[in-house]
Parts: structure tokens; sequence; C-alpha cells
């Protein structure tokens, strides 16, 4: 069973080329039709506390990080075509539409190509994607199993990191499922900032995933990561004043997941456990004002976060999930006015969830969070819709 979960999670759109004799260099045209699919998002969600004064006490937010709109919006639609290049390559590109304050733009979520025919289990990655560290980061967000990112996710990777860059992995042969691979990435998405100041290459990732089969009907993965970054001036823009961190941010992660299906058919019921520590360590300098010439001094933070969450399908097409998530910052900086570093609270968050998929390419979701992320509590509600339109591939396991 998880053999074939493996062929899905490292060569989703593989397709079988055994060439004949006569037809070895041979590429015809309906071989390699991409496919194209439309991932359309929205919601309603309620709070009751105002989403713009969202902040977690101890860390520096992504400029772009925050609880999504209130009310009725359309969230980020995805545009996807994926297909082989040739027989040694295939390419994706997901095109991501958003639309903020009445204004509509399209950004690039992925752009890359990856090889299919090197030996030995080795396979090479290069343009921008989301990187493999963790488990949930390289899962496009409408596959995850919760309407929003562990707030760890959103502290320290702003809900996901991607970026250009290459990656090299290798999948042991082996019973077990053993994937080793790097990352050299351009270090422009947060935690890093600015990549050009580091030479276009300003972040580093390792990666270990280990998985197998237990029996006929669970199947588990584990795996360890870490991310160096360097951040040159990173900022958060607050109320009062722009704060700036110049220096490197190093995170490890550790992940698990457990996957169990009746008669090993997650057709019917099935349930999945999964969970993920991240623990970060910054230095470097803190810089207050826009210009940022105000106050200068030097910043160490250790900040850990972690998130447990089970998922159980108790009949075919219905689900429930309970997720708890929660934050600590412990941080050392020279500077007499207040910053988003300074952390007298440890944020932490329960979710509720439950969602109807009338087929595998529609969801319904009904979501509830009591989110102790700021002093007070916030009490959220979200009704989420995701609709898949077209020819998708198989997500990760």
């Amino acid at each position: 069973m998880y053999l074939h979960k493996r062929a899905a999670l490292f060569a989703p759109f593989l397709i079988s080329m055994a060439p004949t004799a006569g037809a070895q260099n041979q590429v015809t045209g309906n071989a390699f039709n991409p496919a194209i699919s439309l991932i359309l998002n929205g919601h309603y969600a309620s709070y009751s506390l105002d989403p713009e004064d969202y902040g977690l006490a101890g860390f520096q937010l992504d400029a772009e990080a925050g609880l999504p709109s209130e009310g009725l919006s359309l969230d980020e639609t995805e545009l996807v075509m994926s297909a082989n290049v040739d027989d040694k390559y295939y390419g994706v590109l997901t095109a991501a539409l958003e639309q903020a304050d009445g204004e509509s733009s399209v950004g690039v979520e992925e752009a890359y190509f990856e090889t299919l025919a090197l030996p030995k289990g080795l396979k090479l990655k290069a343009g921008q994607f989301l990187s493999d560290v963790g488990y949930l980061n390289p899962i496009h967000a409408h596959a995850w199993d919760f309407n929003d990112a562990p707030l760890a996710y959103v502290a320290m990777l702003n809900t996901g990191y991607k970026d250009p860059g290459v990656q090299l992995s290798w999948v042991v042969p082996s019973t077990l499922f053993i994937q080793i691979g790097g990352e050299i990435l351009r270090g422009d998405s947060f935690p890093a900032a600015n990549g050009d100041a580091s030479g276009g290459t300003g972040a580093e990732t390792l990666f270990l995933h280990v998985g197998g089969d237990v029996g006929d009907t669970s199947s588990w993965r584990a795996g360890v990561s870490y991310l160096t970054a360097d951040a040159n001036d990173r900022a958060t823009e607050l109320d009062a004043a722009r704060v700036s961190f110049t220096g490197t941010s190093d995170l490890a992660m550790a992940d698990f997941v457990w996957k169990w299906a009746k008669g090993g058919n997650p057709r019917d019921r099935y349930y999945v456990v999964q969970a993920e520590y991240l623990h970060r360590k910054e230095s470097g300098t803190l810089t207050l004002g826009a210009p940022a010439t105000d106050e200068i001094g030097p910043y160490t933070g250790t900040q850990d976060g972690f998130y447990l969450q089970g998922v159980y399908q108790f009949r075919p097409r219905w689900r429930v999930g309970l997720r708890y998530d929660r934050l600590d910052a412990n941080n050392e900086l020279v500077l007499t006015v207040p910053t988003p570093f300074i952390a007298d609270h440890e944020p932490s968050r329960i979710s509720v969830m439950s969602d109807f998929s009338n087929s595998e390419f529609s969801r319904l979701r009904l979501q509830i969070n009591r989110d102790d992320s700021r002093l007070e509590t916030d009490d959220q509600i979200v009704l989420q819709y995701l609709m898949s339109l077209g020819a998708h591939g198989a997500h990760r396991f």
C-alpha cells in the first residue's frame, strides 16, 4: 500500500514511457498534452475581535500574514497546468488569482521542472516551488484538512515557504520509504528577506523523510527538516512603527503522520493523526522606523511552536477534525519600546471542523476556532467551499 502511495508522492503525474526500438526518440503530441485544472476557493468568516488587530506575541509576522477577510470573500483561486515535457522532464505551473480591496492580481505560486529519468532514485527540481521541509509545507492550501495554517506555520513560515531555487532528492532503495534531500533557494520569502543582499542564495534546507506500512490498513511517515535563512531588512508594519530585522534565522522541524483506513480502503472510513514541532533561533539586529534610523539594537530569539490534529471520516463523504496549536517565544533585545518580539503571552488555539465532499472534486467545510493568539479570546467561524475543475494530479501522502 505504501509503495503505491510513494509513487504518487514523488512522481504523481509520471506516465509510462517504454518506447519501442523504432520509436526510441519520438515524442507524440498526445502523450504530453497538459493537464489543466482550476481550484475555486471562497469563504464566509465571522470574528469576535477586529481582524485588523491580529498579531502573535513574540513573533515578527510577515506583512501578508493575518486573518482572512471577514464576511463573504473570494480566496486564492489556483490555475494549474502540468505535463511531461518529454521523456526526461516534467513541468508544472500554478498561478494564483487573488482579490483584495477590490483589486485583482495574478501571481506565481509554483513554476518548476523536475527530472524523470535520473538513475538510482535521484531527482532534480528547479524553478519556484514549495519547499519540502516539514509535512504541511509542500501541500497546497486547498488540500489542507483545516481552512487555515497552524499558528507555528503562520509565525515562522508565513503559512508556507516557497522560493526560487534548486532541489536535489534521493529515494533510497529500501523496503522502507526513505527520502533524503536538500535545497538552495534565493532567499526572498519569509523568514528570509531580500535575497539580493545574499547574492541570490539566501536560504538552504535539508530534509529526511521515512515511512512505511503497518499491516494492510495503516501507513506512517516521519521526518526532520532544517531551514537556514538570511533576513535582510525583514519588515513588519505596525500601527506606530516599522520594525525590521537583519540577521540569521535557523528553523528545525519534526513531523509525524499516521493514516488508517478500514480494510485499507479510504473511501469508506479512515482517520489521520498529524503533528509537527518547529523550533527557531534568530540572531541579528532590530531597527525601528521608516526610514530605519530611529533605534538599532541587538536581538536574539528562541521560539517554539507545535500543532496536533486528527481527522476522522466516519462515513463516506463526511469528516470531522480537531486541532490544537501553541506557540512560545523567549526573546532578548536591547530596546526600550514595545515591539512584537516582546512576549508576555503564549498564543494558542483550538479548532474543530466538519466537512462534506459530494465527490473528490468538491468540499464544503464549517470550522470554529477558539483563538487565544491575543490577550483576549477571539471566537471565529468560517464557512468554506472548495471546487476543483479539470484534471488535477494526486496529492501527497
